[in-house]
Formats: C-alpha cells, sequence, structure tokens
C-alpha cells in the first residue's frame, strides 16, 4: 500500500520526488523518505515518520545536497511501527545502497536469521531492511546491481515492489514486482517508476506497463525489461489519460470534496463511447458475445466499496440477463473452494487493479478455467492485465482514501455491462434497453440537482450532529448496499460506530439497538415504481420512529409518506428503481464528509487505511 518513486535525468531529483511523493501520499502517510546520489558521487538520505509534511519541512531547515538519481517512498505500515528508523529507504553496504518496497516479504525471518549468522546487523523492525542487506551483500559477490537485484528477488516470497541504487552505479534505479504495481514514466533524457502513475504524470504521461516477476532498469537514455531469469521483455505502452491538475484539489478544501463534486462527471466519461443508437455497445467487449451468450453463471467479486457496488450492480445484472449472479468478498472467494467452471464469468471490481484480495482472487478464477472480466480505474494496473477483458470507468484520479466518485462509476460500468449482456443474450428487447439507457444518460445531471440543492442543508445538520457516537443505516433491495455504502462511509472517516441493515431484518435482532435519539438513515425506494416494497419501508420507519429513533429518509422528490415519520428529508430527483441508488449515495457521501469535517479530522487521510490496498 506504500508510494514509490523512482528517477533518473538531467533534473533535481529531489523536487520530482517529493512532488511525486505528494501524488502518492494516499497510498500510504505513516512515515516518509527520500535519497539520492548527488553530484558528488555520494549516496545522500532522509527519512521521517509522520506525513509527507514533516519530511518536506526537515529538508527545508537541513537542506541535502542536490542529485539527479533518486528513489522516494511514502509508508503505511505493515512490519514494524511509523519510526523514523522503520522509515523508508533502509541504507545497507556501507550505506551506499538504497532500497525502498511496497508489499510485504513473507520469508524476511528466515532470511534475516541467515544474514544475521554471517555477522549482519540490523537498525529497523522491517521485512524491508532484510532486502536491502541482502541485496548489498550479493552487490559485494558481483559488483553490479543488476545481477545482485536479481538474485535477491529470486529469493524472497511474497508481494513486493522494489527499487534500489547503488552510489557506485549512478544514473540507474533498478525495480522488480511481483503481485504488487509498478509502473514506468517515459521521458526525454530521463526515465521514471512508480507504484501509479500518478508519480510522474506531472512530467510525462507516456508509460509502459511491466508484468509479474520482472525487473526493470532505467538510466537516462533509456529502459530496460527483463524476467527474474534474465531474458529480455517487451512491456506494453500505453498513454495516461489525465494531466496532473486532475489529482489537485484545485481550490477544494479536501480531494474528497472534489472527488464528490465530480460523481456527475464520473457517470458521464463512463458511460461515453459506449452508446450507439440507443444501445450499449462497449469496444472493449468485441468478440466477446459467444462467451456472454454460454454463460451460465456470473459471480462478482470485490472488497469493501467495490463490494457494495458489486451487490447493487448485482440486481440489474441479473433482471436484465437472465443469469443468475452472486456477489462474494474477494478475500473469501478462494479459501471456500468454490465451485466454478468455463460456463463462469467472474467480474471483479478495484479503483486502483492492484488490490491484492481481488488480484488473488481473479488468479485463482483463471486456474479453475472461468472466464474473467475486471471493471478498473486505472490504466496499466495488474488486475485488468490478468482479465480476459477489462471495463475502464475513466473516474479520473481518485486521491482521498474513502471513495466516493469511483463508487458511483462502478456501478455505472456495471449497468453498461448488464444492458451489453443483456442485448447479446437477447433478453433485452432494443426498447427495454433504449428506455434503460435514457435513464442512465439522464442519471449525471440529476447527481448534479442532489449536490446543487441538498449539500448545503447536508452539511449543516451533520454539523449538528458532530458528537454523534453512532449511526445507523436502512434499505431494501437495491437500497441495502447503498446503506452499506452510508454506512462504511462514515466510520472511514469520522471514526464512529455505524452500521448498514437490510431493513427486513430489523424485527429479526436489529432493532434491540435503538433507542431514543438514535439517528437512522433510510434509503427509501420509489412509490411510483415499488408501492409494495414503499410501503413496506415507510412501515420500518414507523417502527423505528414509535422507539424514538431520529429518521434522516432519503426520498424521492414527491414523496409525501415518509413526511409524518422523518425528522430529516433528502429529496433525490425521480429516477427508475435501479438508479434511485445512484443519486441516494450522493446524499450519504456528502454526510460522512461533513460530520467528519465537523469534528476536524482529515476526511482525505483517515487513521490506519491507505487507498490501495496491495497486501493480502
Amino acid at each position: 500500500m506504500c508510494g514509490i518513486v523512482g528517477y533518473v535525468g538531467p533534473r533535481d531529483s529531489q523536487a520530482i520526488l517529493l512532488s511525486g511523493l505528494a501524488r502518492l501520499e494516499y497510498r500510504g502517510y505513516d512515515s516518509a523518505g527520500i535519497a539520492v546520489i548527488d553530484q558528488g558521487g555520494a549516496l545522500d538520505m532522509r527519512k521521517r515518520a509522520g506525513k509527507l509534511k514533516v519530511l518536506r519541512d526537515d529538508l527545508a531547515s537541513h537542506p541535502m545536497p542536490d542529485g539527479t538519481t533518486g528513489i522516494g517512498h511514502t509508508r503505511w505500515a505493515t512490519h514494524g511501527g511509523p519510526t523514523d528508523a522503520n522509515a523508508h529507504p533502509h541504507l545497507a553496504d556501507d550505506d551506499r545502497l538504497a532500497v525502498i518496497h511496497n508489499g510485504i516479504i513473507e520469508n524476511f525471518a528466515e532470511l534475516k536469521a541467515d544474514l544475521v549468522s554471517l555477522g549482519y546487523t540490523f537498525r529497523s523492525e522491517t521485512d524491508t531492511e532484510v532486502a536491502a542487506v541482502l541485496l548489498g551483500h550479493e552487490y559485494q559477490a558481483s559488483g553490479d546491481l543488476v545481477t545482485a537485484f536479481r538474485s535477491v528477488v529470486s529469493r524472497l516470497e511474497g508481494a513486493f515492489t522494489l527499487l534500489a541504487m547503488h552510489q557506485d552505479q549512478p544514473g540507474l534505479v533498478v525495480g522488480a514486482r511481483r503481485n504488487s504495481p509498478l509502473v514506468i514514466g517515459l521521458g526525454e533524457g530521463e526515465n521514471f517508476l512508480g507504484s501509479d502513475v500518478a508519480a510522474f504524470v506531472e512530467h510525462t504521461r507516456n508509460a509502459l506497463a511491466i508484468g509479474q516477476d520482472e525487473i526493470v532498469a532505467i538510466t537516462p537514455e533509456g529502459v530496460t525489461i527483463t524476467d527474474f531469469d534474465g531474458n529480455a521483455v517487451e512491456a506494453s505502452p500505453f498513454e495516461v489519460v489525465w494531466d496532473a491538475s486532475a489529482a489537485e484539489k484545485g481550490g477544494w478544501s479536501s480531494f474528497m470534496a472534489k472527488e464528490v463534486s465530480e460523481e456527475p462527471e464520473a457517470v458521464a466519461n463512463t458511460i461515453r463511447g459506449r452508446v450507439h443508437d440507443g444501445q450499449v455497445v462497449i469496444p472493449e467487449l468485441d468478440g466477446l458475445d459467444e462467451l456472454f451468450a454460454g454463460i451460465r453463471r456470473i459471480i462478482v467479486i470485490a472488497c469493501g466499496t467495490a463490494a457494495y457496488a458489486a451487490q447493487t450492480g448485482a440486481y440489474a445484472i441479473e433482471q436484465w440477463t437472465r443469469v443468475p449472479v452472486s456477489v462474494e468478498l474477494a478475500h473469501e472467494f478462494r479459501y471456500r473452494d468454490p465451485v466454478i467452471g468455463d460456463d463462469t464469468l467472474v467480474v471483479s471490481i478495484s479503483q486502483s487493479g492492484e488490490t491484492m484480495d481481488t488480484l488473488m482472487a481473479v488468479k485463482y478464477a483463471h486456474e479453475k478455467g472461468a472466464k474473467t472480466l475486471s471493471i478498473c480505474n486505472t490504466q496499466g494496473a495488474t488486475i485488468p492485465r490478468e482479465s480476459d477483458a477489462v471495463i475502464y470507468t475513466h473516474a479520473g484520479p481518485e486521491v482521498a482514501v474513502a471513495s466516493t466518485k469511483a463508487f458511483v462509476a462502478q456501478i455505472t460500468a456495471l449497468y453498461l455491462l448488464a444492458l451489453h449482456v443483456g442485448r447479446v443474450r437477447g433478453e433485452l428487447s432494443a426498447q427495454e434497453s433504449a428506455d434503460h439507457v435514457r435513464e442512465l444518460e439522464a442519471v449525471p445531471a440529476k447527481i448534479q440537482r442532489v449536490l446543487d440543492e441538498e449539500q448545503a442543508h447536508i452539511e449543516q445538520f451533520s454539523h449538528w450532529m458532530s458528537d454523534t457516537q453512532s449511526v445507523l443505516f436502512l434499505g431494501r433491495h437495491v437500497g441495502y448496499p447503498i446503506a452499506l455504502e452510508g454506512a462504511l462511509k462514515l466510520k472511514e472517516i469520522s471514526y464512529i460506530h455505524a452500521e448498514g441493515f437490510a431493513a427486513g431484518e430489523l424485527k429479526h435482532g436489529p432493532i434491540a439497538l435503538i433507542e431514543p435519539g438514535q439517528p437512522v438513515f433510510v434509503i427509501v425506494p420509489s412509490p411510483r415504481e415499488s408501492a409494495e416494497l414503499h410501503k413496506k419501508v415507510v412501515s420500518n420507519i414507523q417502527e423505528i420512529r414509535a422507539r424514538g429513533a431520529r429518521v434522516i429518509a432519503v426520498a424521492e422528490e414527491g414523496d409525501a409518506a415518509v413526511l409524518p415519520f422523518a425528522d430529516e428529508v433528502l429529496r433525490i430527483p425521480l429516477a427508475g428503481p435501479f438508479f434511485e441508488p445512484l443519486l441516494a449515495v450522493v446524499p450519504l457521501h456528502i454526510f460522512a464528509m461533513g460530520l467528519a469535517t465537523a469534528k476536524g479530522l482529515d476526511v482525505d487521510q483517515p487513521r490506519n487505511l491507505a487507498k490501495s490496498v496491495t497486501v493480502e
């Protein structure tokens, strides 16, 4: 989950490393550090516990010499707490070698024992320092960083991206990846490495994606990629479709505030280019009609927010394709030995495309003979490359750790998939499909209305509720996963108890939690589209209101039935039943952000979390 960046070229590497780390800090912010080889050929390093600002302030007070070769790191702690000693880079070979690392080295203990027996000592609690010391040992034997690096990575077990440089070989940074992200940025007379294209998009939008168990060596003149055995490898080039300004706040109080404001655009961009003559046609899925016609089961796998997008989309997929759909948490999927085969389509969802639990589940599905399709927001990511097909969401960079615009884009992509497959399988008439497409295309403007008409109201009462200790969320049908998403968002950034329930479960136990003053958000379905379901939800509201709950209803405009029973009503525009979730979730995102802000918390970088979970 850490952020890594490497640079070789003619410019001051410190400035490039620090700007890259600023764009990667969402990946981890327990500590940060950089190492450079200065103009005199010496390796200098500085690292500090805390957010990147602590390192920046230290460098401002005590500058390091300039250099044109460097590596930088921002950490999410795994082995060892967030201390100066455990921060990266780690040094070895008499402090002439620097290493940074993302992931977990599972056999570090036995490697460390071997190195201790050889007389080596350690200054940290990390698995990374073991790799650094081992690399220093191998360098002493070979005198060549790439050769030593190849020897080391072949001995490591687990998930890792490693970057290294040695002062004996200035102008060279070496990297390797196994089950962890690494991309290359191609410049003119300079080259970059990063765990995400955000590390270098300010300087170049030309990139290369490297594959599993591959090593890359960058110099100012070029890039060399080999596998772990030393065989040359061809990388896949791509162009980053957004520029550096997209990953900046642009005057907003937080990245989360900016990204909530971009939810209409995220939906619109995901639809763009995929509707022709009122029908959904997804170019990335060309040639797969026979596959879709033959599938007998769809499994959607994801984690966290993406899993709630999966649950929301599953209702539409099953309705429009008439194929049975199940949703599984990726980290549970492969451990229960599921029954899947070549008539199963496994759809994975990951904003980063690097979520380790989801990646391993995709690989497992492949091994069992299933076809795989990924929904992803990040070009060059691992999960799309490991899948048979991919639908990119085009939500743009999402920097805040708590996902908002990526969530609505993922649901949109699932609806597009459902409409595409439903058309291919002949389960949707052209008119039915066109009606759904028209509803979907109207969603961005409707989300914008929610933002324009309800945001100030929601922020106001979220500030009134800043001392709240517990909030419950209820929903039925597609409203149920939205209730789960609302609860997750609140607990992620406000650190209070929040729980989502299927409203029908109330009487089966959770109603015991209701006491006077207990805030409960209720996602109310449209009375126009599902009168019976609407009546049941209104009955649920009456049940909890009778026990003293404070009810905040998210309801369709014109729905008067909830007014006598709700303390607050947040209105959303009229929409079809499958499209209401894309509107109903917006007030919940605003509420979570408003309450966390009222508590004085950092909504972009909540404690203990990181954006991309690249360890199991």
